[in-house]
């Protein structure tokens, strides 16, 4: 096992996926999860590029997509307004939020690695790999 120095905080991340139309299974990157329990961080970073959905579907429902998206961040906040969902532990919200789904916004794979600020590396995933 390799030793994390104090600085640092272990994070799961996953990528938010807009999929306007499950039954062709084509999706854009429209988001990161990015959940760290040393640095008691969970929280959801969003981008919707409307251009890259429509040319994916003309038809998108960009409002319910973006809805969805919103959604999310309020369960990574805890917001009561979210529902039953959002008064979990962040864990449990964090699992719940990557649980395999077939709607217009699905979660990807969850990865892991190193920071020394989540904040910024939810940054850093939303340019790499969204932006």
């Amino acid at each position: 096992m390799i030793a994390v120095p104090e600085s640092f905080f272990a994070f799961d991340y996953a990528l938010l996926f807009a999929v306007p139309r499950v039954d062709r299974g084509e999706r854009i990157n429209v988001g990161v999860l990015l959940y760290s329990p040393a640095a008691e961080f969970l929280a959801a970073a969003i981008n919707v590029d409307t251009e890259r959905l429509r040319a994916l579907d003309s038809n998108a429902d960009v409002e319910l997509i973006q809805a969805a998206l919103n959604f999310i961040q309020m369960v990574c906040a805890g917001d009561p307004a979210a529902g039953p969902a959002a008064t979990r532990s962040a864990r449990a919200r964090f699992g719940w939020l990557t649980a395999p789904r077939s709607t217009v916004v699905q979660p990807g794979a969850v990865h892991g690695g190193i920071t020394a600020k989540p904040e910024v590396e939810l940054d850093r995933l939303m340019d790499r790999m969204v932006r």
